[in-house]
């Protein structure tokens, strides 16, 4: 670990608002090169506006911005590249119409005689840039259709082709599988002895700890403290970031288990997944677990209709839910909260309120219209019950925090009052404060006789929440393990071994 290198990059007391809105009070960084830096803290904290900043998204209204030792304040995303910076976002900003490698060079193209772009040359760096990362990606696929790990792997290559100074990871294993951030945790440290300055955020504690040599804390827009990691424990992180004791992460009250609401029976795709059937209970909450690109997310969204299915049937209350038809699915009952929040859940430039009441809207028209104000009425109950922190309903989706942003999405399908609410990775991106409370609402949803069907890639977030666990490996349903019975090992065994029964 090198902290004694060069400062790379320093804020000081860096402030910003959006009109009545104070994103940052006091942000303050300071990165040293040969090292990895942690910035933590709660979603809504001050994190990704202070990055912003650092990319030229943003212009600081106050405060120091120095680079190398020289004060900057960047215009635009193209000057903070030119001056060496690299960031690579939570959400994936790919173009999914063209090619991967054509996203990786978006702006910088190579070019050969005649000053055409020289493609040859494209695709072999792409090629050299995924072997330095360990993963096999056809450079001359489209982007479409690629899942958000890939979508995440060309985002990290893209950074490292720039040969930035400072490169900052903005949540970037939040979808990868465990072989997959080992991979880029090795590139990284390769990168920090290369010399160069790394700002790594994060929720996942265990990264944080294995990977940073200094862990910087925010709390509502304001710097808490710089610290060595070898000497603070994650729970004095905590207690920095929340500024208060944060109780039982995995809140998980018993409920008392009914009738099957959803019924699913030998539901087959050829080569995504096969002969997968199972029951969601009343009250239960049942998780779908597996490696990375099992088949989880894609038998959740048959289920739900968004993705076809060439066999087997979806039953929910009793009724047969027509195939590929989601608006039947919704109809009769069924929420959808899906794994990539912003391409998929919110509309990201309308308000809170045009968000939540988005599936409902029909209900809510009068005479074919529908005013502002009973958007308001229909979403101001979901979102005062969620704890969506905003100054009002009027507020655009994609000015707020990831954290806030996923619950507009879970409160948009609960107006709809759903009898089964499939939530496909529910506290991705999401800080801790933030879990518990998302983790709190299901257990209550369920409590109340909702049935919950969960996908998701954390382990503790599975053994914490599930009645049930049922594992996916490739595409195939491989054990049904009861809570009682459900441990790291069980659930790990089934998820690398096809075949394995439950």
């Amino acid at each position: 670990m090198n902290t004694s290198g060069p400062v790379a990059l320093q804020l000081e007391q860096v402030r910003k608002s959006f009109g009545p809105v104070v994103a940052l009070r006091s942000g303050s960084l300071t990165v040293h090169s040969g090292s990895i830096h942690a910035l933590v803290g709660e979603n809504g904290a001050g994190k990704s506006t202070l990055v912003k900043i650092i990319a030229g998204l943003y212009q600081r209204d106050g405060g120091e911005f120095l680079l190398h030792g020289k004060s900057v304040d960047f215009s635009s995303t193209a000057a903070s590249k030119d001056a060496g910076i690299a960031v690579i976002y939570q959400e994936p900003t790919l173009f999914p119409d063209l090619s991967v490698t054509e996203n990786l060079f978006m702006g910088r193209q190579p070019l050969g005689a005649g000053r055409r772009i020289d493609r040859k040359a494209m695709h072999a760096e792409a090629r050299s840039l995924f072997k330095r990362l360990g993963v096999n990606l056809d450079p001359r696929r489209l982007a479409e259709g690629l899942s958000i790990a890939d979508q995440q792997i060309i985002e990290i290559a893209k950074a490292i082709s720039l040969d930035a100074s400072v490169l900052i990871m903005d949540e970037p294993t939040a979808a990868l599988s465990g072989v997959e951030v080992d991979r880029l945790f090795a590139v990284a440290r390769s990168l920090r002895d290369e010399g160069r300055a790394l700002v790594f955020i994060s929720h996942r504690f265990e990264e944080v700890f294995a990977l940073c040599d200094m862990v910087t804390v925010m709390r509502d827009g304001e710097y808490i403290s710089t610290d060595p990691i070898a000497e603070t424990t994650s729970a004095q992180i905590v207690a920095k970031m929340v500024g208060r004791e944060v109780s039982d992460l995995f809140p998980k009250t018993p409920a008392s288990i009914g009738a099957p609401v959803l019924q699913v029976s030998n539901l087959e795709r050829a080569g995504v997944f096969h002969d997968v059937s199972f029951e969601v209970r009343s009250g239960e909450i049942v998780a779908l677990a597996g490696l990375v690109g099992a088949g989880r997310s894609e038998i959740a969204r048959a289920v739900f209709g968004v993705d076809p299915y060439d066999s087997g049937t979806v039953v929910l209350g009793g009724t047969k839910v027509p195939a590929r038809n989601p608006r039947a699915a919704i109809r009769l009952g069924m929420g959808f909260v899906p794994e990539d929040r912003r391409q998929q859940g919110l509309v990201v430039d309308a308000s809170v309120a045009h968000n939540v009441a988005a599936v409902i809207r029909g209900k809510l028209a009068k005479l074919g219209l529908i005013t502002r104000a009973a958007e308001n009425r229909a979403a101001g109950p979901w979102s005062g019950r969620l704890e969506v922190k905003t100054n009002a309903l009027s507020m655009n989706a994609a000015t707020m925090s990831g954290g806030n942003q996923q619950k507009v999405v879970i409160a948009k399908w609960l107006a709809t009052d759903p009898k089964l609410l499939i939530i496909d990775e529910p506290t991705r991106g999401i800080d801790v404060g933030t879990k518990s409370e998302v983790h709190r609402l299901i257990s209550e949803l369920a409590g109340q006789g909702m049935a919950i069907l969960m996908i998701s890639s954390e382990l503790p977030e599975v053994l914490g929440m599930a009645d049930r666990v049922l594992v996916v490996n490739e595409g195939r349903i491989t054990a049904d393990i009861d809570r009682a019975d459900a441990t790291p090992e069980s659930v790990m065994t089934a998820a690398t071994n096809a075949g394995a029964s439950a």
